[in-house]
């Protein structure tokens, strides 16, 4: 007789596998299908070249939630995360723009630039820091339920207003003004030198189809403000051997507790019978029994393919269909036989071992969304470059290094369609090339292996819908009790028997696996496995 399964996971992502986890640690048994011959998903890393290891998607560690850190004892399974310590923006004349550990150090380097945004900057971390404590009550439970008179949901939404009521009115002002301007206009009214102002408005457009002049990009600000590693809030880190050891520590954790495990395993459909989801249907025609069913991909790849829009009702299937989720990004890795030196600062100090911004100016960044609105990607687009081999050696042979360079604009609707970005894709690697060459010359002479991942190739690969990094866009309008939709923010489905743990659910994106961990304890809580 076949195994019946309680939960069956679909996705073995690090949400998929933190929600099996939970759901096997309280006594559940579990089976995690990912169609990959690799575990993570996103969060992965892959040798693809001899002796180099790319963190080949997702590069940087801090939304990881420290309650799902403390209580799937990470660090027991082998976790370990390494501070990146500063932020470095490169210029092509001067020196650019260092933000240091040190607070004095970083007011110093401020004030070359303006003595106002000197004294300005202790002063904006502190009220970003405030607020970040209240996006976290957020993001730490269950998403509120504005509509819902069950005396819990009411407690939630009374819990928030006091939180937001005990705000001083400067601060309440600024929470508001957050979730309604664009990053740009927020900073300027802070701060007046573009150099400071640039690499700080990107954190409002990573992985959002919005320029920094857009509004509503300034909520994404508080994700940067949001970090913490080992306690330290606002801090971002790379994980040693990769983001894929992010995704090794969870599902050694699942295993631990049970949770079986199946790589090579894609699913075809979600087999539903007598209204009730009970299982999956495998690719190869292998059916797999289970008493509720849990999709780890993105909502609309779950609900209208996996499930099919027979099963649900026209006006929730609409709602998923305007579902935000264009992608926006592109990744290049590369293998160096050497570190390329920056000019404006020479040598391996401090500022190459954090991540290094080419976003010289608000003008620049607003040009390059200008391209990626009419289908093209970014002839000098915004970099991030995290040097990971510097801070962990194991991730390259000695005396040569890994480079990750996040990319933004790549806009997965291309002018000549999503389908032609093959034949775009080195033409688009040479462009993100070129870009840093102007800062570091000497690095693509220095190019020993070289990874270009469009957004096509993001959705081919790892299953991100229009490549959207965080399964859907992090505005607004698509979070809290709107992800993915109104009425649907708590992991459950149109469909009895379904649930989702994906990042396209409260609380988003990002390597944080709370989505994964709430949607568990959220059916753990109902019953409902």
């Amino acid at each position: 007789m076949a195994t019946q399964y309680d939960a069956v996971v679909i996705g073995g992502g690090h949400n998929g596998l933190v929600c099996a986890a939970y759901l096997a640690k309280a006594g559940r048994s579990v089976l995690v299908l990912e169609r990959r011959s690799v575990l993570g998903g996103a969060a992965v890393t892959e040798e693809l070249h001899p002796g180099f290891k790319y963190t080949v998607c997702s590069y940087v560690v801090s939304l990881l939630r420290p309650w799902v850190f403390r209580e799937l004892q990470l660090a027991r399974h082998g976790l370990q995360l390494i501070p990146l310590e500063c932020s470095f923006t490169p210029h092509l004349d001067g020196p650019g723009l260092c933000r240091w550990p040190d607070p004095e150090k970083t007011r110093r380097e401020i004030a070359r630039l303006s003595a106002h945004d000197a004294e300005q900057y202790p002063r904006f971390g502190q009220t970003m820091g405030r607020l970040a404590r209240l996006a976290k009550a957020l993001i730490d439970r269950p998403a509120p339920d504005p509509t819902s008179l069950w005396p819990r949901d009411l407690q939630q939404l009374g819990d928030l207003g006091r939180a937001f009521l005990g705000l001083s009115r400067e601060d309440a002002l600024q929470q508001v003004k957050l979730f309604s301007m664009s990053a740009a206009d927020f900073l300027d009214e802070w701060f007046v030198s573009d150099a400071l102002k640039a690499p700080m408005a990107c954190s409002g457009i990573i992985g959002t189809f919005l320029g920094v002049r857009s509004p509503g990009t300034a909520s994404v600000l508080l994700h940067h403000y949001m970090g913490e590693i080992d306690g330290a809030s606002r801090a971002w880190g790379i994980a040693r051997g990769g983001n894929g050891a992010v995704s090794e520590a969870i599902a050694s954790a699942a295993r631990h507790h049970g949770v079986a495990i199946r790589t090579e395993a894609a699913v075809a459909r979600i087999r539903v019978q007598a209204g009730r989801a009970n299982g999956v249907v495998l690719d190869n025609g292998d059916e797999v029994d289970a008493k509720v069913v849990v999709s780890a991909c993105e909502p609309r790849t779950t609900l209208l393919s996996l499930l099919g829009e027979t099963h649900l009702d026209d006006d929730f299937v609409a709602k998923i269909r305007r579902y935000r989720c264009a992608g926006s990004s592109g990744k290049v890795n590369l293998a160096l036989d050497r570190l390329p030196d920056f000019p404006c600062r020479p040598g391996q100090g401090l500022h190459v071992r954090g991540d290094i911004a080419v976003a010289p100016s608000i003008d620049y960044l607003e040009r390059a969304y200008d391209q990626a609105k009419y289908g093209d990607y970014s002839e000098r687009p915004y970099l991030n470059v995290v040097v990971p081999s510097l801070l962990d050696p194991s991730m390259a042979p000695p005396g040569k290094h890994v480079m990750s360079i996040f990319v933004q604009y790549a806009p997965y609707a291309h002018r000549d369609g999503a389908d032609a970005w093959p034949s775009h894709r080195e033409a688009f690697g040479d462009q993100v090339v070129e870009t840093l060459e102007a800062y570091c010359p000497g690095l693509t002479e220095s190019i020993l292996h070289r990874q270009v991942l469009t957004p096509w190739d993001l959705e081919k690969t790892f299953g991100l819908t229009a490549g959207n990094i965080f399964h859907g866009e992090l505005t607004a309008d698509q979070l809290l009790f709107q992800r993915p939709t109104a009425g649907w923010a708590r992991y459950r489905t149109p469909v009895p028997g379904l649930w989702l743990c994906a990042s396209g659910t409260h609380p988003g994106g990002g390597v944080m696996g709370a989505p994964g961990g709430l949607a568990a304890k959220e059916m753990l809580r109902k019953g409902a496995v």
